[in-house]
C-alpha cells in the first residue's frame, strides 16, 4: 500500500487527508523530537519499511516465558535420551 492511499477521515463532509510524515513516525514509535532529515517522499518510504520497536518489545516480552518453557522441555527430552543410551 502506498502512503498516498492511507487517508484520515476529516468528518463533516470534508475530504480525507493523508498522514503527515510526523504522524507516520509517531505510529512507528519514533519520539516527537526525532528529526526527519529527508524529503516527505523518502520519509514515507523509510517509515513504511521500519519496525515498530515498542510493539516488537511487547511481543518479545509475551513470548519469552513460552520460549523458555519450550527450551526447558527440549533440554529435559535431551537428558532423557542421553540417559536411555547410557
Amino acid at each position: 500500500m502506498r502512503s498516498s492511499e492511507i487517508l484520515l477521515a476529516q468528518g463533516n463532509g470534508e475530504r480525507p487527508r493523508r498522514l503527515t510524515p510526523r504522524e507516520c513516525a509517531r505510529l512507528m514509535g519514533f519520539p516527537d523530537d526525532f528529526v526527519i532529515p529527508v524529503s516527505d517522499t523518502q520519509a514515507y518510504r523509510q517509515f513504511g519499511n521500519s519496525v515498530v520497536v515498542p510493539v516488537m518489545q511487547e511481543v518479545a516480552r509475551i513470548m519469552s516465558p513460552h520460549l523458555k518453557e519450550l527450551l526447558a522441555r527440549e533440554r529435559e527430552r535431551s537428558r532423557e535420551t542421553l540417559t536411555a543410551f547410557a
